[in-house]
């Protein structure tokens, strides 16, 4: 910072705007915490202090460190709790609480997807003599929306009965760091790509979780799944490749996008494969919420405390009370997006979830070309219809196999891993 002081301003600005200097003083506050943490595992383990420990720091370095609980025999033991059984319910009932799920869902993602764009591509405080100004941190927004899901998550846990907890909390810091990334990442890319790409991007980001799960769970794949992987691949192609002759400016993807985007697709492959990995513990959704925002907020506060980039942006906001409102309410449509994804899924089951999820991405490209004016070539119309063919494909599919497999007999079982 010392040496920094002799450089121009605009030099210096230069180099604060650019996205990778940002993302690596970002890894350096992670890293600020995570290599001291590291070391001091690594130090309780050689000591054995699970044997030798004792005195009023024992229960909290033995949660953190080692857990109370051995795995459970098989991973899906514990991931979710029993789905609701609807044959009780009337048909009437039924209906009301999808429909409720469905409009949870879609009011609370629709509503974040929309700000998102108004935050990180639109300007605050702009009259006729002044143009205003951008907010620039993606990492204040990330730590806004982590300190909100863990509250909301330790409140629920708090006031819900719960499964016993057995994980080392330190294994939560990996899935919160990559959801960190992917979360930064892909605030960021919007100043630099239309939204509906982004949202397409988020659509073939089956792909590479399929890579990571050869990688991480070791997992194998159907015929089918590879084919509609393919599918999306060709959508989202004719999608980024197709131009119109007048093109909105902020519809312009860039290299500097593209690369962040797949950014965003990795760290966020691993975030799920890593975390499917977890629920091998016995533990239910909302601890794997609590357990994971945890980490995000103290990655994120002290990552920003020490660039005092939290300072400036809490000035921010007191500046523009536009800003200071759609700040939380992303934070709120965020938390309660994801409390709405385990009733869904605890009620419904995981192909209703998916159906309504693909639809509100279409929903979502619809809501920014109309509120942002967005253009979408006949080609690029179609990359889209071709992308969500091939998901909706793979929930049929996906349906199907497990409707075969629950036919099979006990000793069967199908070759596919779920």
């Amino acid at each position: 910072m010392a040496a920094g002081e002799g450089f121009p301003p605009a030099l210096q600005d230069a180099w604060g705007d650019f996205w990778l200097f940002r993302f690596f003083v970002n890894a350096a506050g992670y890293a600020s915490i995570v290599v001291p943490g590291f070391l001091l595992i690594q130090y309780f383990k050689r000591k054995n202090y699970l044997e030798t420990g004792r005195g009023i720091c024992f229960p909290v370095i033995k949660s953190c460190v080692f857990g109370s609980e051995v795995k459970s025999a098989h991973p899906d033991d514990g991931s979710l709790p029993p789905r609701a059984e609807p044959a009780e319910s009337s048909t009437a009932r039924q209906v009301l609480k999808l429909l409720f799920c469905a409009a949870g869902l879609q009011a609370s993602y629709l509503t974040w997807g929309v700000l998102q764009e108004r935050v990180m591509t639109r300007t605050y405080g702009a009259t006729e003599t002044d143009p205003g100004e951008k907010f620039k941190d993606s990492q204040f927004l990330v730590f806004m929306n982590r300190i909100l899901a863990f509250t909301v998550a330790g409140l629920y846990c708090a006031l819900t009965k719960q499964p016993r907890h057995g994980a080392p909390m330190y294994k939560y810091s990996f899935a919160s760091l990559s959801n960190i990334l992917s979360s930064w990442c892909q605030y960021e890319a919007l100043k630099y790509i239309s939204f509906p790409t982004q949202v397409l991007a988020k659509a073939s980001k089956v792909i590479p979780v399929m890579m990571m799960g050869k990688l991480v769970s070791r997992k194998s794949y159907e015929y089918w799944e590879y084919l509609t992987a393919a599918l999306i691949s060709v959508g989202v192609s004719m999608f980024l490749l197709s131009s119109a002759p007048h093109r909105h400016a902020s519809t312009v993807t860039t290299f500097s996008g593209v690369v962040l985007l797949a950014g965003y697709i990795v760290f966020d492959s691993f975030t799920s494969n890593w975390q499917d990995a977890l629920f091998t513990y016995k533990m239910s959704p909302v601890q794997m919420m609590f357990g994971v925002n945890v980490f995000s907020c103290l990655f994120t506060v002290g990552s920003l405390l020490e660039q005092g980039a939290l300072l400036e942006s809490l000035r921010f906001m007191a500046r523009h009370s536009e800003f200071a409102a759609h700040a939380v309410l992303l934070s709120v449509c965020s938390a309660c997006g994801q409390l709405f994804i385990f009733y869904t899924i605890n009620q419904f089951g995981a192909a209703v979830f998916t159906i309504i999820m693909t639809l509100r991405q279409a929903f979502a490209i619809l809501l920014s070309c109309l509120i942002y004016g967005h253009t979408v070539t006949v080609v690029g119309g179609l990359g889209v219809a071709v992308v969500f063919l091939a998901l909706f494909l793979r929930v049929y599919a996906r349906s199907r196999m497990k409707k075969r497999s629950k036919k099979l007999p006990p000793g069967e079982t199908p070759a596919q891993k779920v």
